[in-house]
């Protein structure tokens, strides 16, 4: 008995165990992309806007600090997407102030193959986002939506879609930038043929069946859209 005794004594002086949280912690947040955060305006500077999808918020980083002391460069908070997105949220993006250039794209998202559900899927199982005519008919409203602005408009072609690309049929890139360019033409709209650099033998940075970029790759988009930014400005190089 005093064996029992004595464990029974040393359990009841024992601190007790917190109770397990059997709770499921919730998933914790993405950090915000740094192409999404507010820029402060340096007075005296010219306003710039780039409008675009993820492929822009990759290279709208280092576009800002290539343009540091000669523009403020600004983004939408959002990835945005396809034209349809565009059509219903340019007011917004364009809001109150004045823009002295507004570089910008939509194109891979229009091109993706979507389900009926709105999901992303192969185009073996799903449909295109936005059909090329239509597509041309959202660019047109836009680029005047954007031109009444006073800015000067340019319109960056859309990267290249990669063989085995899951979500979009390679090389597509190329009818949709035909249909791009159509538009821009007739508008008199600026070039910024980001397709021509990617596919360029100088081009470092491309990824395997996948439309983004390494940092490299980013970067040097960045240095050919600050560069067309500082054309547009009279900035020289």
């Amino acid at each position: 008995m005093r064996p029992l005794l004595f464990l029974i004594a040393i359990l009841a002086l024992s601190p007790s165990l917190p109770a397990q949280d059997t709770k499921k912690q919730p998933p914790k947040k993405k950090a915000p992309s740094p192409a999404l955060a507010k820029v402060e305006d340096v007075p005296g500077l010219p306003r710039v806007l780039l409008i675009g999808d993820s492929i822009s918020m990759g290279y709208h980083v280092p576009t800002r600090e290539a343009l540091k002391g000669v523009a403020n460069v600004h983004r939408p908070s959002t990835n945005c997407g396809p034209t349809i997105n565009g059509i219903k949220n340019l007011d917004a993006w364009l809001g109150e102030g004045k823009w002295d250039v507004i570089h910008f794209n939509f194109g891979l998202h229009d091109l993706k193959y979507m389900d009926e559900k709105g999901a992303n899927t192969s185009p073996e199982k799903g449909k295109l986002q936005v059909p090329i005519e239509e597509y041309k008919k959202n660019l047109d409203a836009m680029v005047a939506k954007m031109k009444k602005t006073g800015a000067k408009v340019i319109f960056a072609t859309t990267t290249p879609v990669p063989d085995k690309e899951p979500q979009r049929k390679f090389d597509s890139d190329k009818d949709y930038n035909a249909a791009a360019l159509e538009v821009m033409k007739s508008h008199g709209v600026a070039i910024d043929d980001l397709n021509a650099l990617v596919r360029s033998s100088q081009f470092k940075g491309a990824r395997d069946a996948n439309v983004h970029y390494t940092d490299e790759g980013s970067k040097m988009l960045a240095d050919q859209v600050a560069a067309e930014v500082k054309k547009a400005l009279g900035a020289g190089k």
